[in-house]
């Protein structure tokens, strides 16, 4: 058995390539890949990283810290309508006994138009749950009565 050896072509590479020539510090400042530019690029990115860390830990301390809010609740229990121009409507408000609330409580058509609306205040209570019941003068016929929001006051 003879072996065949094979002449390096002109397609294949040989083994050894010559090494890429150095670019010059003109070439390197030209594109922008200079040691300056690269310290500069990581400060940069370093500052973005803080200043978003800095922004989401501010919102979650604003956000998680803001307790008033969390002890006020209001819930619709009913509501009725007597006639044409009024609704009744019945609702529970949780609140942490002592402190004054608000109320928004409006009245609805078919369409989700708002046809009537009152802004009502309760006094402190001692309980801590309390149920009210309001009538609200409507300037067409409504089709049902809920509570907009409620507020400490």
């Amino acid at each position: 058995m003879a072996r065949e050896t094979q002449k390096p072509s002109a397609q294949q590479p040989s083994a050894q390539q010559p090494s890429a020539a150095p670019e010059s510090p003109t070439l390197q400042s030209r594109y922008g890949r200079t040691p300056d530019r690269r310290r500069r690029d990581r400060w940069l990115l370093i500052s973005g990283a803080l200043a978003v860390v800095a922004v989401v830990t501010a919102w979650v301390l604003w956000a998680g810290w803001d307790n008033n809010q969390a002890d006020l609740e209001a819930t619709d229990t009913a509501y009725s309508i007597p006639d044409a121009h009024h609704v009744e409507i019945t609702f529970t408000i949780n609140a942490q006994p002592g402190t004054p609330v608000t109320c928004a409580i409006q009245a609805l058509n078919s369409d989700y138009a708002i046809v009537g609306w009152r802004i009502v205040s309760y006094p402190a209570a001692d309980a801590r749950v309390t149920t009210h019941t309001e009538t609200i003068r409507t300037i067409a016929q409504s089709n049902t009565g809920l509570i907009n929001t409620c507020w400490l006051t």
